[in-house]
């Protein structure tokens, strides 16, 4: 009896100290598949922001810019024969695009002009040629070839004069004013050469077809006159006005033959960038 009571008393003695001891040690499940951890704290890896450089796309227009030659005839001088009996003439005009806005001019052309005065009824006849520049100021849209211009010119004409009848000063016409005396008197190898500055423009109305319209404000530089007269009109000049100055003006059609081309980038954010950098 005393035997068994020892066996009892120290079994329930090393359960007491088991079930302490089991108090102490976390709890582990049996099954390693299933077993309890903590969660990990996932440490989310943050890049640096990377500045990223965009390319703003531009608005940009490709444009096409004709180089070429451009012909035509000045219509005023061409019809001005059908209405004036004392005129024949005609002036061949043209021009080659230089630059974008710089042009080489040139006129060519031939007159024959009566003058009748108070006192005197001449004629010239003959040839001329003016060359020179002309500078476009116009800013055109897209694929529009319309010009403003102006230019400068410098010119020569060689011709003939010939006075045909003149009349005498009478400062007391009591007896009425003389008849005029016929004169048939020639003059040949006549030359006059002179600047002039013209303001002109040009507008397309169909497809390389061209109208324009120019004046001329002229100076006379030199001028070889007859003894007996002076030169009233000079080819290419128009009246000198009993001095050296002259205008004249123009109403032209040409057509313009296209030898090259050259494409230009015009961009639109370009240009606010640099008027930005300006203010």
């Amino acid at each position: 009896m005393k035997h068994t009571l020892k066996y009892i008393t120290s079994i329930c003695l090393l359960f007491s100290m088991f079930s302490g001891y089991a108090q102490d040690v976390p709890e582990i499940s049996k099954n390693k598949e299933t077993t309890t951890k903590k969660p990990k704290t996932e440490t989310v890896k943050t890049e640096p922001a990377k500045t990223e450089i965009q390319e703003v796309k531009k608005d940009s227009v490709v444009r096409t810019d004709r180089y070429g030659l451009r012909v035509g005839v000045d219509l005023y001088k061409l019809t001005r024969g059908l209405y004036d009996k004392d005129y024949k003439g005609i002036e061949f005009v043209g021009d080659w695009r230089l630059t974008k806005k710089y042009f080489l001019a040139a006129e060519l052309g031939y007159e024959d002009k009566t003058t009748d005065d108070d006192r005197l009824n001449s004629s010239a006849s003959g040839s001329y040629v003016k060359a020179g520049f002309d500078y476009n100021f116009y800013q055109n849209w897209l694929d529009m070839e319309n010009v403003i211009t102006i230019g400068m010119r410098g010119g020569f004409s060689t011709f003939n004069q010939e006075l045909h009848s003149y009349k005498i000063y009478n400062p007391n016409p009591y007896w009425g004013e003389l008849p005029s005396i016929p004169a048939n008197d020639k003059y040949s190898g006549l030359t006059a050469t002179w600047i002039e500055v013209c303001l002109g423009l040009k507008a397309q109305v169909v497809k390389n077809v061209f109208v324009g319209f120019g004046v001329q404000l002229k100076l006379l530089t030199t001028n070889k006159e007859p003894g007996n007269f002076e030169n009233l009109y000079i080819p290419g000049f128009n009246r000198t006005y009993d001095g050296n100055f002259g205008v004249g003006f123009n109403y032209t059609v040409s057509y313009f033959i296209p030898i090259y081309k050259k494409k230009t980038m015009a961009s639109d954010v370009a240009k606010q960038a640099a008027t930005k950098k300006k203010k």
